[in-house]
């Protein structure tokens, strides 16, 4: 498995960590997993999590960080992930190494709420998603809990989580997907268990732009920049937007959304039915699939017909006929 090393080493805890700036980006030659910058009246906060997986305690060292720069005296927030992936949702790994894999499967679909929530909630900047790496899942719509999603060219993504033992999922994507795409577009992209491009997403109001894939962080920089440049426009964005905030609040509560969600959860984690426990535990191992899965092999589901071919029925009595 692939584990943090103080959760693959728990002696490598007493040792001290080495102090840092705070979230600023350490000047000297260095990596940090959760940094931050400014350039005028924009702020940058990037958590570089490895393979895009987000633990129980990195979503708290990252709602943490997002705290912090929320005060800060900026117009506009960007946040970046890693070049290869922006997020993948929960840290299944961890979860697997776990003692109680269901509670902690629980406590991080939690802290990543925590997260998805603080960003919905937040009114006073405007908040950009900038991703450069790939999403999935829980992710996906973490990203678009902000007010902008800006997506590098030919990043892929797949917005659903069925394919993890039929899990329901989080991350409020039952308040965000329907503002997007209306009740009949949330059911069809959350059954199809394929990827699509960013581009795609687009094209179906999911995201909001897609930005070259050379001078990806250049063009994010840029366009930052021109919204936080027109002070008098970002304060009217931002009224409109609390004001919408508001409103949502008041016909249902985004508490109830997330108990909603919570609660199909929390039967997928302690429920009768093992699949997303089983799914989890081949994710993690590497397991060969057996068979090609049913939203791959689409000859095999009910009711399949291959355009232009005859069906069964009828191949049956020419079969006869012969």
């Amino acid at each position: 498995m692939k584990l943090p090393a103080l959760v693959a080493f728990p002696e490598a805890a007493a040792y001290p960590e080495i102090p840092g700036n705070g979230y600023w980006e350490a000047s000297q030659p260095t990596w940090q997993e959760i940094a931050y910058r400014e350039t005028g009246a924009v702020g940058f906060l990037t958590f570089r999590f490895y393979n895009g997986a987000m633990s129980t305690a990195q979503c708290q060292r990252l709602l943490a960080a997002l705290r912090w720069a929320f005060a800060r005296p900026t117009r506009v927030l960007v946040l970046g992930g890693g070049a290869g992936f922006w997020s993948n949702g929960i840290h299944l790994h961890v979860i697997e190494a776990a003692e109680r894999p269901a509670d902690a499967s629980m406590a991080n679909i939690e802290a990543i709420d925590d997260v998805a929530e603080a960003l919905i909630r937040h009114t006073g900047q405007i908040t950009v998603a900038a991703l450069e790496g790939n999403a999935a899942a829980g992710g996906c719509f973490l990203a678009r809990a902000c007010d902008f999603v800006w997506v590098r060219q030919g990043v892929v993504l797949n917005p659903h989580y069925k394919n993890m033992g039929n899990l329901y999922g989080s991350e409020f994507w039952t308040y965000l997907l329907p503002k997007r795409l209306g009740d009949s577009g949330t059911a069809q992209l959350m059954a199809h268990r394929l990827p699509i491009l960013g581009e795609e997403a687009v094209a179906l109001g999911f995201y909001d732009a897609v930005l070259p894939s050379d001078g990806f962080a250049a063009s994010v920089r840029q366009e930052a920049q021109r919204l936080a440049d027109d002070a008098a426009a970002t304060a009217a964005f931002l009224a409109r937007k609390a004001a919408l905030r508001a409103a949502d609040e008041a016909v249902r509560p985004l508490a109830e959304y997330r108990r909603h969600e919570l609660e199909a959860m929390a039967n997928n984690f302690y429920g009768f039915d093992p699949a997303y426990h089983v799914a989890r535990y081949h994710f993690v191992h590497r397991t060969p699939h057996s068979w090609t899965p049913l939203h791959l092999a689409r000859h095999r589901q009910v009711g399949y017909r291959r355009e232009g071919a005859p069906n069964r029925a009828l191949r049956q009595s020419l079969f006869m006929e012969v």
